[in-house]
């Protein structure tokens, strides 16, 4: 009686797994088919131009956004220190 619920449970098991497997695979190419009909139909042409920035002005940027957070930094200790 023990062997045929072990083999049940197996069993069970198996078919469970299985069904869980074929649900991943099966929604991970959905998901691929939906981002190509979106990426072919829905992508607009005239942002992609505007992706290619100059090297300079992201150096120009970090340096200033490091300048920003250095004042902000020496600032905040400037005024903390009389607390």
């Amino acid at each position: 009686m023990e062997v045929n619920l072990i083999f049940e449970s197996l069993k069970f098991m198996v078919l469970g797994m299985a069904t869980v497997f074929i649900f991943l695979a099966l929604m991970i190419y959905i998901l691929k088919l939906q981002a190509f009909i979106i990426q072919k139909f829905f992508t607009n042409k005239e942002s992609s131009k505007d992706l290619s920035l100059d090297v300079k002005n992201v150096n120009n940027d970090e340096a200033e956004i490091i300048a920003v957070i250095t004042a902000a930094i020496t600032d905040f200790k400037k005024n903390s220190k009389g607390n």
